[in-house]
């Protein structure tokens, strides 16, 4: 695993695209961490065993963190480009905190529309939703905190979803889901 995590660190650090990794990576990765731990603590700190093994550890953990640092400022800064962040790149949990990025960046436009409109801003509040919509899953989807906060999901291609507009509309966006239309 060690091997992986360097070469996917070494290719974020390269490229400034966002670099794909697979589904399960960071629940491989945290995995990893637990076992590195536990051999740890079954091992003497002075040996030369528990001294590679520590600094193993505070490697892995550095580029865990440089690593999720990176993937999120591209993310970041994607949604708020109006980019749509390809959900084939992302993990599972990814795809989570995207999903929830892209409803803040909708709302940060909608306040920046209507005060350039004149209008009187909306408050964004995300406790409160103003209706949901009907969609037709196209791509898996992990489980989602909905605007209302309560969890929906995960999803399969096919599933037909009632969901929190501002969700709804993010996953109709990043060409996740399709309204329909029920009379």
């Amino acid at each position: 695993m060690y091997d992986e995590l360097f070469e996917a660190w070494r290719r974020e650090r390269e490229n400034a695209g966002l670099q794909s990794l697979p589904k399960d990576f960071y629940v491989r990765l945290a995995d990893y961490v637990r076992r590195i731990r536990e051999e740890r603590r079954m091992m003497d700190e002075e040996s030369v065993r528990g001294r590679l093994l520590q600094i193993e550890e505070e490697n892995v953990k550095r580029m865990i963190y440089d690593l999720i640092r990176m993937r999120y400022d591209k993310i970041l800064h994607m949604a708020a480009g109006g980019e749509v962040v390809p959900l084939s790149a992302l993990t599972e949990e990814e795809e989570g905190v995207y999903s929830s990025l892209s409803i803040c960046v909708e709302a940060y436009k909608r306040l920046l529309d209507d005060v350039m409109q004149g209008r009187r801003p909306r408050k964004a509040n995300f406790r409160e939703t103003g209706g949901f919509i009907v969609v037709r899953i196209i791509k898996e989807i992990p489980q989602i905190v909905g605007v209302d906060m309560k969890i929906y999901g995960p999803f399969k291609p096919e599933d037909i979803a009632t969901l929190p507009e501002e969700n709804a509309k993010a996953l109709i966006k990043q060409g996740a889901a399709m309204e329909i239309n029920v009379q």
